[in-house]
Formats: structure tokens, sequence, C-alpha cells
């Protein structure tokens, strides 16, 4: 929880902030120079420090444990996983008015996935397949763990619904509450927990010269049910990729409904969030939610 403040309240984080808490919690690192990565995603703000590191400090309170899940657990994930993820090097502690835990990694090359390059690619579909099936594949943790993060494709129908009636005229509404109903009511996952990554969308992953090189941002890193990861299957992907994506992972007709509804469920709250202020998310909310209706 934050210490001293509200939840609901963000700090003011600028260069002076993190020069001054590298610098008294990680004077090994002192002489390296600060650079603000801009933009950075809307739960962080990220610096690179010196060539090899960056730093990660939470925006807002629902980020603020990403830092000591990704430490705990992604050391003991990456040798198994056939692309590169974060390396954790060390989490900070509050200091000078700043209230939460914070993260120094070994930075990662590359640029964002985008779907102009990547998104008729059966090559990048299969590679993704193969990450999530190395993820499900190693043994899991114990899932009471209350740092593990717990999905339910239930828990968003009051929000689904409201969206669904909100963005009446943008989208088919009847196509969106078939695809929600058959979600809900797609038979649940009856096999073993297992590992999901939980944000696994086209923001998350890095590209080198136009290949998948990594993926970030394990903080909703959890296990139990791995449909919510069919969303990349959407944000990225066309339907000659997806199939093969599908094909590659071996996705039940169950488990395909409930990630289509993960990606409805996403896209369509995103879309009536941030759309009307903010084109990019318009754009890749559109697309996102128009594909997962396509199926």
């Amino acid at each position: 929880m934050a210490t001293g403040r509200a939840a609901g309240t963000r700090p003011a984080i600028n260069g002076a902030l993190v020069r001054r808490l590298v610098d008294t919690q990680f004077p090994q690192w002192a002489e390296l120079p600060l650079k603000l990565l801009d933009p950075a995603g809307s739960d962080h703000v990220i610096h690179r420090l010196g060539d090899e590191l960056s730093v990660r400090l939470p925006r807002h309170a629902g980020a603020i444990g990403q830092a000591k899940k990704e430490s705990e657990w992604l050391p003991r994930l990456a040798p198994h996983l056939p692309l590169a993820i974060p390396v954790p090097l060390g989490v900070g502690e509050p200091g000078f008015g700043y209230p939460w835990p914070w993260a120094v990694s070994r930075w990662l090359d590359g640029e964002v996935a985008t779907v102009e390059t990547l998104a008729d690619s059966t090559a990048a579909a299969v590679e993704l397949a193969e990450f999530l099936t190395a993820l499900q594949q190693l043994a899991p943790a114990d899932d009471t763990r209350d740092d593990l993060t717990v999905r339910s494709l239930a828990e968003w129908d009051r929000a689904t619904r409201a969206a669904i009636a909100k963005s009446d005229g943008a989208f088919d509404t009847g196509a969106m509450t078939e695809l929600w109903d058959a979600a809900l009511s797609a038979p649940g996952w009856d096999r073993p927990s297992v590992w999901f990554h939980g944000d696994f969308h086209t923001g998350n992953l890095l590209t080198v010269d136009g290949r998948l090189s990594a993926v970030i941002d394990f903080g909703e890193l959890g296990i139990g049910d791995p449909s919510c990861d069919l969303m990349i299957a959407f944000t990225l992907m066309s339907a000659g990729s997806r199939a093969a994506f599908r094909a590659a992972l071996g996705v039940d007709d169950a488990t395909w409904s409930r990630g289509r509804g993960w990606a409805l469920a996403t896209g369509l709250n995103a879309y009536t969030s941030y759309a009307a202020v903010n084109p990019r998310v318009a754009a890749q909310t559109t697309r996102q939610i128009n594909e997962a209706l396509i199926g």
C-alpha cells in the first residue's frame, strides 16, 4: 500500500528525484547518466540509466507491486523461455517523498512490435505460441500467493456490458453481445493452473530488425486460466497468422472463446475510456475489437 498518501494520488516524478533515489540507494551506479524515456507506459515513468540499465518508478498505486513481483519471479522463469524477458537487478525503497518500491533492470534493446511489421507474419505468430507454451509448461508456483494475479472474465461482465451500450454506433452491438455471452458461457479452464503473462499485447513485445526479441512488463503475471494471454492474437495478428498461432498453441474452442472475450473486454473498456482523447488508443482498440469479432 502507499505510504502516507491516499491510494488514488499520483506522486510527482522528475529526473532530480530519480537521480537522488539511484545515487543514495545504488551508489555503484551514481555516475551513470539518466535519460527520460518518452513516451513511456501508462503505469511507470522510465529512465535509461547509462547504456545497460533502466529505472522504473510506478506512476500509480495499481503498479506498486510490480518491482518486487518481477524481482522474485522473472529470474526463475527466464532460463526456460525462448524470448528475452526483463532482468531485475535491484528493488529500490521509498524515499525523498516518493512512496513506493521501484526497480532497476537490465536495459533491453528493441522497438515496440507493430501491426504493420508483424500482423501477417506466421513465423512471429508461431514464436509467440512457443513462448506461451514454454511459460505454461513451467511448474507453477503456489497459486495462493497474493503477489500473483488472479484473472476472472466474469469480473468484467458489468463493465463490458456497459461499454457495449456506451459504444453503440461505433461497433456492431449485437455481435459484441453475442461474443461476450459466448465467452462467459464457455466451459472454464478444467486443467491444472499454469503461468500466464496477464497483459500479453503488442505494446509489451520488443523487436530487433523486425524480429521478435523480448517480452516485457510482467506486472500482471499470475497462474490459472491462460486464456487472457490469447489477447495477442487480436492485438497483433491478422486472420492468417492468428490461425497459425492457434494451431501451434493447440487451443481448444472453449479457451479460444474466452480469449476472444478477454480481447473484447480489454479493448472495449480502453476504447470507451480513452479513445475520445487519444487517437493512438482509438486506432489500436478499434482494431482489437474488430479482430475479436472476426475471431
